[in-house]
C-alpha cells in the first residue's frame, strides 16, 4: 500500500512538471449549433476553476445564466481531489433521430457540439467531463477509469443561483409531491430542492435544472444549498455498487432559451440511452378508468371495479386500471372474475402492485405485497399476469431515489417488457429518461396531482396556480400521471371550473391517461365531453408553446395526425383574456369545436363549433380555461 501511495505521489509530481512547463493552456468557449447557447470556462494559471453557462439571444446580448463553481467527483480512495486540466478535446458534432413510443413528439431530433475536458487528479488518474452544448440546453457527465473495487464518493458539481433570481423549486420529498412556489432567494428553512428547478435569469431566458441517464450504478440526485443560499449541490442520494473499471455518471442536464424552448425540449430524453427493447410494437398508449379518487380506497368491491369497466367501455377508454388491495376483492367476485368481465367487455387491465420497499405491509400499506421483489417471485407473477392478459402493472411505493431503488426499477422495466407488460410508476422519483430506454413505462407519478383531493385540503385554492406552474416545470421532463380532469369532488372540493379541468389533458403529457371521476359524473357532462374523453389521444405528433407565464397561465397546441388541440387555463383568481395566436393556419374546410367557460352564472360549459375560423382571444373565468379541437 505504501509503494502504491509513493508511485501515486511521484506521478502527481511529474504531472505538475508536465502542466507548469508547458505553455499556458487555454480552453475555448464552445457554443451550440445555434450559437446560443455557450459554456465559457473561467482559466487561472491554466486551470479550469469554474464554468458559466451563457445564453444569446430572445433580443438580448449575451447573458450569464448561472455559473458552475465546482465540478468533478470524488472516490473512497482518494480520487477526484485537485483536479489539473491535461487535455480539452476539439468540438465533435454529436446528431441524432429516434423514435418514441410518447411524449413531445413521437419523432425526435437533436444535434450538439460536444468537448470532453480531461483533468488529472492526485492519484493521477485521468477524470472527464464530456459537455454537450444543444440549440436548447448542456448536459454534461463524468467519466472515470482504472477504478477497482472502488466506491463512488462526493460530487462536487456547484450551480450558483444569485439571491434575487426568481425561481420555481419543489422541496425534495420521497413521492416528489409537493408545490413549485415562486420564491426569489434560497434562505429557506428546506435545503434540499428535487428536480426539475426552473430559473429566470433574463426577460425571456430561462433554466432548468434536472439530470438524466440513470443506470445501475448510479443513485438519482436532489439540489442541496445547505453550506450557502447561492451554492446547489448535486448530492446523489447512496452510491452502495462498488466500481471497477469505467464508470460513467448520470447526464446533469440544464435546459436552456426561451419559455418555449423549455416546454418544448427534448433534452432529457435526447442524452439517454437508447430504447433496449426488441420489439414495440404491444406498446399502446391509451385513456384509462381509475378507481381510487371517487372512493378513497382500492379495488375491494367487485361491483364498483364492474361500473369502472362499465365506464370505459362507455367512454370508449381502452384500459381499467384495478387498484390496491384487489388480491382481497370481495363484493359478488373476486380478481379472476374482474379480468374475466372486463375480458368479455373488450377492456384491457392494469394491475396495481406495492413495490414493498417503503410503505409496507407491517406500515399499514394497502397490499398485494413483496410479490415483485425477488427476481423468481417477479418472473412468476408478470408471467402469470402475461398469460392472464393483464396489459400493464401500476407499481407504487418506492422507497426514494437511492442506488438501490434505480436499480430496482430498472429490473422491473426489463421484467415487464419480457412480458409485455405496460408500468406506471407511482410513489416513485421522477423521469429522468427511462421513457426512451425502456419505452414500456408509460407514465410516472412524481406529481402533487388530483388525487391529493382525497387526503387533505391542499389543493382547493392552490390547483389552478399549480397546475399553470406544471407545464413549465414537471412535465417538461417526462411523463406524469396527474390524474386530470374531474367534475365532482372527492373528499375536498376543488373550484377549478370544468373547463379548465378539460384543458388539463391536453396541457399534460401522460400516455396512460388515468380519468378518475365517477362515471356518474362524466356520463353528466354534455355528448360532445363525452366524445372529446373517447377520441382524445394520449400520445403526440407535436408540442407547441403559445402564451404562459408559470402560476398565471398556459396555453399549448398539440397535433396528432390532422387533428389539433389547442388548450389553455387560467392560474389566477381573477377573469382573464388568454391571447390564441396558432402556429399554423385554420382553413375554410376545417372545423373547430371550442370547450369554454359558461357565460353566465350556474352554467357549466360554453360549447360553440366553428368553421374556419377561431377566435383570437378566449375570455376565462378566475381558475378556469378552455379547449379547442381543430380537424
Amino acid at each position: 500500500m505504501k509503494i502504491c501511495k509513493m508511485k501515486a505521489a511521484v506521478l502527481w509530481a511529474i504531472v505538475l512538471v508536465m502542466v507548469c512547463c508547458s505553455k499556458a493552456m487555454s480552453a475555448e468557449t464552445p457554443s451550440s449549433p445555434n450559437g446560443r447557447v455557450l459554456l465559457k470556462p473561467d482559466m487561472k494559471d491554466g486551470n479550469i476553476v469554474s464554468f458559466s453557462l451563457c445564453y444569446k439571444g430572445n433580443g438580448v446580448g449575451e447573458q450569464a445564466v448561472m455559473t458552475l463553481t465546482a465540478f468533478g467527483v470524488q472516490t473512497e480512495d482518494g480520487g477526484g481531489r485537485k483536479l489539473m486540466l491535461r487535455n480539452v478535446s476539439a468540438p465533435r458534432k454529436v446528431k441524432e433521430s429516434y423514435a418514441m413510443q410518447a411524449g413531445k413528439r413521437l419523432q425526435c431530433e437533436n444535434e450538439a457540439n460536444e468537448v470532453t475536458y480531461t483533468f488529472v487528479d492526485t492519484l493521477g488518474r485521468e477524470q472527464c467531463m464530456t459537455v454537450r452544448l444543444y440549440n436548447d440546453g448542456i448536459a454534461f457527465r463524468y467519466e472515470l477509469s482504472g477504478l477497482c473495487n472502488t466506491l463512488i464518493g462526493e460530487e462536487l458539481t456547484t450551480y450558483d443561483i444569485k439571491e434575487g433570481t426568481k425561481r420555481w423549486m419543489q422541496k425534495w420529498t420521497e413521492p416528489y409531491e409537493e408545490f413549485f412556489p415562486l420564491s426569489t432567494t434560497g434562505n429557506s428553512q428546506n435545503h434540499r430542492w428535487g428536480y426539475p428547478a426552473l430559473l429566470q435569469s433574463g426577460n425571456d431566458v430561462w433554466a432548468l435544472i434536472t439530470e438524466a441517464g440513470i443506470e445501475r450504478q448510479h443513485s438519482a440526485s436532489s439540489l442541496h444549498n445547505e453550506r450557502s443560499p447561492e451554492c446547489y449541490r448535486v448530492v446523489p442520494d447512496r452510491n452502495v455498487m462498488r466500481q471497477t473499471g469505467q464508470w460513467v455518471s448520470p447526464w446533469r442536464v440544464v435546459i436552456m432559451g426561451s419559455r418555449k424552448d423549455v416546454i418544448e425540449s427534448t433534452l432529457v430524453t435526447d442524452v439517454s440511452a437508447p430504447c433496449r427493447l426488441a420489439d414495440t410494437s404491444w406498446i399502446v398508449p391509451g385513456g384509462v378508468s381509475w378507481i381510487y379518487w371517487a372512493y378513497n380506497h382500492g379495488s375491494k368491491d367487485y361491483h364498483i371495479v364492474k361500473q369502472y369497466i362499465d365506464m370505459a367501455v362507455t367512454l370508449r377508454l381502452p384500459y381499467v386500471l384495478i387498484d390496491a388491495e384487489w388480491d382481497e376483492m370481495s363484493g359478488g367476485g373476486n380478481v379472476e372474475d374482474a379480468l374475466k368481465y372486463a375480458k368479455e367487455h373488450g377492456v384491457k387491465v392494469i394491475l396495481w402492485y406495492n413495490s414493498s420497499t417503503a410503505w409496507t405491509k407491517n406500515g399499514g400499506a394497502p397490499g398485494p405485497h413483496e410479490r415483485l421483489n425477488a427476481p423468481e417471485n417477479r418472473e412468476n407473477e408478470f408471467a402469470w399476469l402475461e398469460e392472464k392478459g393483464v396489459a400493464g402493472v401500476k407499481i407504487d411505493f418506492f422507497a426514494g431515489d437511492k442506488q438501490e431503488t434505480m436499480a430496482y426499477c430498472i429490473d422491473l422495466l426489463e421484467c415487464a417488457a419480457r412480458h409485455h407488460l405496460l408500468v406506471n410508476f407511482h410513489g416513485a422519483t421522477v423521469p429522468r429518461g427511462w421513457q426512451r430506454t425502456y419505452p414500456n413505462l408509460m407514465s410516472v407519478e412524481g406529481v402533487y396531482g388530483a388525487e391529493w383531493y382525497n387526503n387533505l385540503p391542499v389543493l382547493t385554492n392552490r390547483a389552478a396556480a399549480h397546475n399553470a406552474t406544471l407545464p413549465f416545470t414537471r412535465n417538461v421532463i417526462g411523463p406524469m400521471d396527474y390524474t386530470p380532469c374531474t367534475f365532482s369532488d372527492s373528499q375536498h372540493p376543488h373550484i377549478t371550473t370544468n373547463a379548465h379541468e378539460l384543458a388539463l389533458p391536453v396541457l399534460f403529457e401522460s400516455a396512460l391517461l388515468h380519468w378518475a371521476d365517477r362515471p356518474e359524473s362524466y356520463l353528466a357532462q354534455p355528448q360532445q365531453v363525452q366524445d372529446f374523453i373517447g377520441t382524445l389521444p394520449t400520445v403526440w405528433d407535436e408540442t407547441r408553446f403559445l402564451h404562459g407565464y408559470p402560476g398565471e397561465s398556459i396555453v399549448m397546441a398539440r397535433r396528432r395526425g390532422d387533428t389539433w388541440y389547442v388548450a389553455g387555463i387560467n392560474g389566477t383568481d381573477n377573469a382573464m383574456s388568454l391571447p390564441i395566436c396558432l402556429p399554423f393556419n385554420v382553413n375554410g374546410k376545417q372545423r373547430v369545436q371550442l370547450f369554454a367557460d359558461g357565460k353566465k352564472q350556474g352554467e357549466p360549459w360554453s360549447i360553440t363549433t366553428l368553421k374556419g375560423s377561431y377566435p383570437k382571444v378566449i375570455e376565462c373565468q378566475p381558475r378556469g380555461g378552455f379547449v379547442m379541437v381543430i380537424q
